[in-house]
């Protein structure tokens, strides 16, 4: 069993990191997006009770990811005046390829690209907060 995530911060963020902005594509007028990074330091926790546990046991880890989305209809307008929020979006499928290793050298994974399903999926382009007109 494995769970690499970034964990939880003091703060009480829990599993999100900085993304760099060269680790997205989009284009919604082609209907294709893309998010991918290498070589990411994240943590195996071993399992989920250990990552939330207040003294989790950590091993340090590298994973890979590419996760391109195809549209599979035209975007629709979503606006929200209530939760101030809008945008434009599409129904997509995915396609991830993940691998992840452990440093100590004695796990490593990679998943299988063929037969997935996307089971709910999208891209898009949104506004909300203080950009929300």
């Amino acid at each position: 069993m494995h769970d690499w995530e970034p964990g939880i911060r003091q703060s009480g963020l829990f599993w999100t990191i900085p993304v760099p902005a060269e680790a997205v594509e989009a284009d919604l007028a082609t209907g294709r997006a893309r998010f991918r990074m290498e070589g990411v330091h994240i943590p195996d926790f071993h399992d989920f009770f250990s990552a939330v546990s207040p003294h989790p046991r950590r091993r340090p880890s590298v994973v890979d990811f590419d996760v391109e989305y195809t549209a599979t209809a035209p975007p629709a307008e979503i606006r929200d005046k209530k939760f101030g929020f809008e945008g434009r979006f599409a129904p997509a499928d995915l396609h991830i390829e993940f691998a992840a290793r452990n440093l100590d050298g004695d796990v490593s994974y990679h998943s299988v690209g063929d037969g997935q399903v996307t089971v709910g999926g999208g891209i898009g382009q949104e506004q909300n907060g203080i950009f929300f007109s």
